[in-house]
């Protein structure tokens, strides 16, 4: 986790204070603050932050199911989320899990939780595999 987290500061994650939590064979788990950098003008949790969440967890969660050493990453194509609980403070936790692992494309569900673990943000994105 430490090498993943290495990756975040000088990024539109690190700036929102995403932190790389958890990985196993199959899901890439992370956090992200609720506060002044992540809620809208209303104080409520910004969609746009949960997408930014959805989107990091995916990507490297899609990048770690690739070679290591093949020069390839994995870019988003296409990501949809649906925003289902406000949340106003403390952390949100996202856990992306792969749908489809394929050469070309990877797609990612992604379920963000508040702090008692109730669906704020259920997201799906489609990636293409490219040479970094």
């Amino acid at each position: 986790m430490d090498a993943l987290n290495a990756l975040l500061p000088g990024t539109a994650p690190g700036n929102l204070g995403i932190v790389l939590t958890e990985h196993g064979h199959d899901f890439l788990r992370g956090t992200m603050p609720v506060d002044e950098r992540t809620r809208q003008p209303f104080g409520l949790l910004h969609g746009g932050s949960s997408v930014l969440l959805a989107e990091t967890l995916a990507s490297l969660g899609g990048w770690l199911c690739l070679p290591a050493d093949s020069g390839q990453q994995l870019a988003g194509l296409e990501i949809n989320a649906n925003h289902i609980r406000a949340v106003t403070a403390g952390l949100v936790t996202g856990t992306a899990r792969p749908v489809h692992v394929g050469r070309a494309t990877q797609v990612w569900e992604i379920r963000i939780e508040d702090a008692r673990g109730r669906l704020a943000c259920l997201a799906r994105m489609t990636g293409a595999v490219i040479r970094a």
